[in-house]
Parts: structure tokens; C-alpha cells; sequence
């Protein structure tokens, strides 16, 4: 019965208080034992053990008798197999129930050892598949910041393409109004240099201007630089310089006949005035074009440049859209991976949550359990409440023995003041009494020291069985332990007993059938052995007596049937016949 309160304790105490090395709270299964509310995997561990060979007959009616004997009580004096752990047994338990115990207990142990691997395995992958998961959508961002910063650069790279296609267009408006400007600026300078030139020239005259139109052409064809410009300005005025020289030679003896020297003056200083004025349009013309020819150059620089740019921008642009296309292969890949992740991840689920109800089964079952050993505990509790009146009891006799070696202290230090007062009192009686004074100290020492012995016998007394009875506590607990195991074992003995006695009766119900049809064709047998004996002895007395037949039939002929009475023995050979 105190073992009971044990097994009750070390069911409400969590696993790493009782030293079991199963620390996740499911040693409680192993000393509970198999209930019918049990999970799948304790009906899978109860289908291995129902494959355990079977025990004879004979054992399990010598492991339940000392039950039966009881009255279905095991008596505390029973011998369990004891722990490993724990003090001998006071008896050897039976070879047979030790090991089949052992070797279920083994298996239970093992399936649970099982049990808790799967479970430590599904949260490590619960944790991996959360890890990936968050991976995942770590990478998935990332991708997608990446995505979105590729499509903002791709769209400034537009807009600054569009920017750049405008000036362009802007540029070459501008290009195609400077060469118009140019071509117009050309024509003008032709125009001025044909009025410099009168249509009275010599043919000298008219070499030389083939040779000032030639460079005229140059310049508004080809823009030449500006040494050749000035140059060319240069054989202009001395070609107009010689012309007027020529022309003033030529026209000298006619003039003397026919004009005036203030004629010849004024027609001089119209000539220079016109010269001058072509001089100084000659000089604005260049002027301006010389302005052109920079406008054109830095045409030319910036249409090379924005022809690099959009040459490079293309380049990036196609980049940039050989990047996004990875990026949406990237993309689909991991949709296609996040996929069958979730795919797995459900499935996991799935078997998890199987797991868990499973559990929960477990669970109720093991509730039910602690309910009867609550019961069971409340039960121990008022033995254990008469074990500690006995303590109580011992340790009051200890305050008692306390309180009368303070006593006899306390008449020690009387006597010792009684004796001091003498000696103060009297001197010479002091030496007469003093022998019987050291007489009766010596009596009380001795006495003083009988009880202190008396005190240390009975503390150590009391210590040892305060020792004993820890340890016949520790006991009772191993051996209520172990008396619990047992007839969680003897109920499965029983039941098994119950099957194998149905069973038996089983054998015995098919050997009566077998019996009753072996009766039946043993009688069939006799019966044909007899029909078989009595036709051989027919076939005898025919073939012994033929005339007889002849006689019957000539008696009754074939058209007379006789009578209607037939011979018992064609009956017997026709019921032979039928079957």
C-alpha cells in the first residue's frame, strides 16, 4: 500500500526530478503500462508484443495463483523482479516472467525511444521549413528590389534617351539652318565679287577672276581656314588694284581726248568708295562665316558625343534587358521550388497533425490513469499520516529524555552550590564531609554518565531506525513500483489467458464436431460392412443353391408379379444400389 503512494509521487513529479532519462515527460507511458485508449503507436507496440511467443498453460496458472489465492490482491510480500537501480529482492522472481517482462519492456522502451526520435525529427524540420520559408521570401525581396531597381533605371534611361533624341533633332535643325545661313552667305560674297569685276576686262583680267572664283567656290563649298581666306582676300584687292591700274592705263589716250582729269578723279574716288564698301561686306561676310564654321564644328563634336551616348545607352539597354529576363527566369524558378515547398509543407503538416491527435489520445488515457492514482494517493496519504504519528511518538520520547538530562544538570549545579556554600560555611566540617560529599558526586557523576550513555544508545537507536525507516520507505516505494508493473502484467496475463482459454475451447468445440462426424462414419462403415458381409453370404447361398432360382422362376412367371411382397434381401440390394 506505500508503494502505491510512491508510484503516485513519481507520476506527479516531472522526469528530471526522478532521474529517468527521458526528460520530454513520456516516461510516465512506460509505467503506466498498455491501455485501450492508446495511440497508433501504442497499438502498433501492442501488436508486436501479441506476437511474443506464448506462454504454457502451466506458467500462467503458477504466475496467477498467489492473485487468485489473495483474492485478487497481490500480497506485499510478493518477490518482483527488482530494478537495476534499486535493493535486492528478498526472493528470486521467475526466470519466465522476468524476461518476457523485460523484453516488453524493452520494446516499450524502444517504441518510445522511437516515438520521441520522430517527434525531434518533425521539429527539426518544422524549424528547417520555417528557416527556408523565410529565406525564401528574404531572396524573393531582394529579387524584387532588384527588379524594381532595374525598371526605375530603365525608365530613366529613357527618359533620357527621349531628352537626348530632342536635342539631336534640335541640333540638327539648327546644323541645316547654319548651312543654309552658309550657303546664302556664299552666294552673297559671289554676287559682291561679280560686281567688283566690270565686263571690259581683258582676258588677263578675266584669268584672274577664274582664279578669284575658284577660291570663292572653295569657301562656299568647302569652308577652307582662315589663312586661306585671308590669302584669298589678299589676291582680290590686288586683283582690283591691277585691274584699275590696267584700266586707267588703257583708258589714258582716250580720256586726254575725250574726258577731263576731274572726270577721271571722280570716277577714281567712285572706285575706291565701292572698293572699300566691298572691302568692308567682304569683312562682315567673313566674319559671319567664321561664326558658322564654329557653330558646325561644335555640331559635329556634339553630334559625335550624342552619338557615343546612345551607342552606350543602347549597349546598357540591352544590358538591362538581358538582366530582367534572367531576373523572370530567376522569378519563375523560385515560384516553381516555393511551390513544392508548400506542396511538402502541407504534407508535413498533415502527418504532424495525425501525430498530435494521436497524442492526444495518449493523453486522455493518461489522464484517466492519474485520476485512479489520485484516488489511490489520497487513500496512501492516511498511512502515510499514521507513519508520521509514530515519528511524532519517537520524537517526544527524545524531548522527555532531553528534558530529564536537563534535569539532573540542573541538580548537578544545586549540588555544586550546596557544596560551595558548605565549604564557605565551615572548613573543618568540610574536610570530615568531604568524603561524603566526592562520594555521592561521584555516585551522581556516574549516574550522569549512565544517562548520557543511556542518551547516546538511544539517539543512535533513534537514528538507525530513522534510517531503516527511509530505508524500508525507499523500499516499499521500489517495491510498490514494481508490485504496480506486475499487475499491469498479471492483466495482461489474465487477458491473454482469456484468449488462450477461448481458444481452447475453440479446439475442444472443433474436436467434439470431428469426433461426432468421426462416430457418424464409423457407423456409415459398419453399416456398409455389415450390408457388404450379408450380400457376400447371399451371393454364397446363390451360387450354392442355383435350382432354387430356377424353381422362383418358373413359380412366378414373368407376367406375374406375385403377391406384391418383395425379398428383405433385393430391398437391401437396392438401398445399396441408390446411393
Amino acid at each position: 500500500m506505500r508503494g502505491l503512494k510512491f508510484a503516485c509521487e513519481r507520476a506527479h513529479t516531472p522526469p528530471r526530478q526522478r532521474g529517468h532519462p527521458d526528460s520530454d515527460g513520456k516516461g510516465d507511458a512506460t509505467a503506466l503500462g498498455p491501455t485501450p485508449g492508446r495511440s497508433a503507436m501504442s497499438q502498433s507496440g501492442a501488436s508486436r508484443l501479441a506476437g511474443s511467443p506464448q506462454l504454457h498453460g502451466g506458467s500462467l496458472l503458477a504466475l496467477l495463483g498467489p492473485e487468485r489465492g489473495s483474492g485478487g490482491e497481490l500480497a506485499p510480500a510478493s518477490s518482483p523482479p527488482s530494478p537495476p537501480s534499486g535493493t535486492p529482492s528478498p526472493g528470486p522472481p521467475p526466470a519466465l516472467l522476468e524476461g518476457d517482462w523485460e523484453g516488453r519492456e524493452e520494446l516499450r522502451l524502444r517504441e518510445l525511444e522511437e516515438a520521441r526520435a520522430r517527434a525531434a525529427q518533425m521539429e527539426k524540420t518544422m524549424r528547417w521549413w520555417s528557416d527556408c520559408t523565410a529565406n525564401w521570401r528574404e531572396k524573393w525581396s531582394k529579387v524584387r528590389a532588384e527588379r524594381n531597381r532595374a525598371r526605375e533605371e530603365v525608365r530613366q534611361l529613357r527618359h533620357r534617351l527621349e531628352a537626348l533624341t530632342k536635342e539631336l533633332a534640335g541640333l540638327r535643325r539648327e546644323r541645316q539652318e547654319g548651312l543654309q545661313e552658309r550657303q546664302q552667305l556664299g552666294r552673297q560674297l559671289a554676287r559682291l565679287r561679280g560686281r567688283d569685276h566690270s565686263p571690259d576686262t581683258d582676258t588677263n583680267g578675266d584669268g584672274e577672276a577664274d582664279t578669284e572664283r575658284e577660291p570663292v567656290r572653295d569657301v562656299g563649298a568647302e569652308a577652307p581656314p582662315k589663312a586661306k581666306e585671308l590669302e584669298l582676300m589678299e589676291n582680290i584687292l590686288k586683283s582690283k588694284q591691277e585691274g584699275a591700274e590696267s584700266w586707267e592705263q588703257r583708258g589714258a589716250p582716250g580720256t586726254r581726248a575725250s574726258f577731263s582729269r576731274q572726270e577721271r578723279s571722280r570716277l577714281l574716288w567712285e572706285d575706291v568708295s565701292v572698293i572699300e564698301e566691298d572691302a568692308t561686306k567682304i569683312t562682315a561676310l567673313k566674319l559671319r562665316l567664321d561664326e558658322s564654321q564654329k557653330v558646325l564644328l561644335k555640331e559635329r563634336e556634339d553630334k559625335l558625343a550624342l552619338s557615343k551616348s546612345i551607342e552606350k545607352l543602347e549597349g546598357e539597354l540591352s544590358q538591362w534587358k538581358i538582366k530582367y529576363e534572367e531576373l523572370n527566369k530567376n522569378k519563375q524558378e523560385v515560384m516553381k521550388q516555393l511551390n513544392i515547398l508548400k506542396e511538402i509543407h502541407q504534407d508535413e503538416l498533415g502527418r504532424i497533425s495525425e501525430d498530435l491527435e494521436d497524442e492526444l489520445g495518449a493523453r486522455s488515457s493518461m489522464d484517466k490513469k492519474l485520476a485512479e492514482l489520485r484516488m489511490e494517493m489520497e487513500r496512501l496519504q492516511a498511512e502515510n499520516a499514521a507513519e508520521w504519528g509514530r515519528r511524532e511518538r519517537l520524537e517526544t520520547e527524545k524531548l522527555n529524555l532531553e528534558r530529564e538530562n536537563k534535569k539532573l544538570r540542573a541538580q548537578i549545579e544545586d549540588l555544586e552550590e550546596v557544596l560551595a556554600r558548605k565549604r564557605r560555611q565551615t572548613a573543618s566540617a568540610l574536610d570530615t564531609d568531604l568524603k561524603t560529599i566526592q562520594a555521592e558526586l561521584f555516585e551522581k557523576n556516574k549516574e550522569l554518565a549512565d544517562l548520557k550513555h543511556i542518551h547516546t544508545k538511544l539517539k543512535k537507536q533513534y537514528q538507525e531506525k530513522m534510517a531503516e525507516l527511509a530505508h524500508a520507505n525507499r523500499r516499499v516505494e521500489q517495491h510498490e513500483g514494481e508490485v504496480k508493473k506486475l499487475r499491469l502484467r498479471v492483466e495482461e496475463l489474465k487477458k491473454e489467458l482469456a484468449q488462450a482459454e477461448d481458444e481452447l475451447d475453440e479446439a475442444h468445440n472443433q474436436a467434439r464436431k470431428l469426433q461426432r462426424s468421426l462416430d457418424e462414419q464409423t457407423e456409415q462403415s459398419e453399416s456398409f460392412q455389415v450390408q457388404l458381409e450379408h450380400l457376400q453370404s447371399r451371393l454364397r447361398r446363390q451360387q450354392s443353391t442355383p435350382l432354387f432360382g430356377k424353381m422362383r422362376s418358373t413359380r412366378f412367371g414373368p407376367d406375374d408379379p406375385g403377391d406384391g411382397t418383395s425379398d428383405p434381401d433385393e430391398d437391401e440390394d437396392l438401398q445399396i444400389q441408390v446411393p
